[in-house]
């Protein structure tokens, strides 16, 4: 008990150090790009985050609801990323808190920061004054197709999630797989299920 206490402790400490690295890194980077735009590029620029939140939020679903079974007769033919895959889905709970909590929840922040730079931007270029009721009613407009768009591809993500895991996670594999072979770097170790 005692053990497992600790390595979640741990678990979580060094998941909020990555967090608070990451999320300062892509508020930065996102910032300093719309800085330098104009309105409809900050508008690709926040649909591009809002598609990462989507993508990221599937591959932690798909790790959750993907069997390791396939994956070993993957592995025993030599299939390219299963052995990676049978990792990914040993560590699901990992995997989906870095993808689903980490990546997920920061592209909902930054997004939300990103949709305040671009209204601001497109109030200016069509000369409204600031607090104005036309630019409340672009505030409105534009934060609720971002909602609409968050929420309504994470649902279809889910869906694509939930009934193809296995082809999902198996990509996943081939690139870590191509990470290890190129770079020499484990991105998951092992983690053996424990027999009853």
């Amino acid at each position: 008990m005692r053990e497992v206490i600790r390595h979640s402790i741990k678990w979580t400490l060094g998941i909020a150090v990555i967090t608070l690295v990451l999320a300062a890194l892509f508020s930065v980077i996102s910032t300093s790009i719309l800085e330098g735009a104009g309105y409809l590029l900050g508008m690709m620029i926040v649909l591009a985050i809002v598609l990462m939140g989507i993508f990221f939020d599937m591959l932690g679903i798909a790790s959750t609801a993907a069997d390791e079974v396939p994956f070993h007769a993957m592995a025993a033919k030599k299939v390219k990323g299963a052995r990676q895959g049978i990792r990914v889905v040993r560590n699901a709970d990992r995997f989906s808190s870095f993808c689903n909590d980490v990546i997920g929840d920061i592209s909902g922040i930054i997004s939300g920061t990103a949709s305040a730079f671009v209204i601001a931007k497109l109030a200016i270029a069509l000369h409204y004054n600031e607090g104005s009721l036309n630019e409340f009613i672009i505030s409105v407009i534009f934060t609720s197709v971002v909602a609409a768009l968050t929420v309504g591809g994470k649902a279809f993500g889910k869906t694509m999630a939930i009934h193809f895991s296995t082809e999902i996670i198996l990509q996943v594999g081939k690139i870590f797989y191509f990470v290890e072979e190129r770079f020499n770097i484990v991105l998951l170790n092992d983690k053996k299920k424990k027999r009853n």
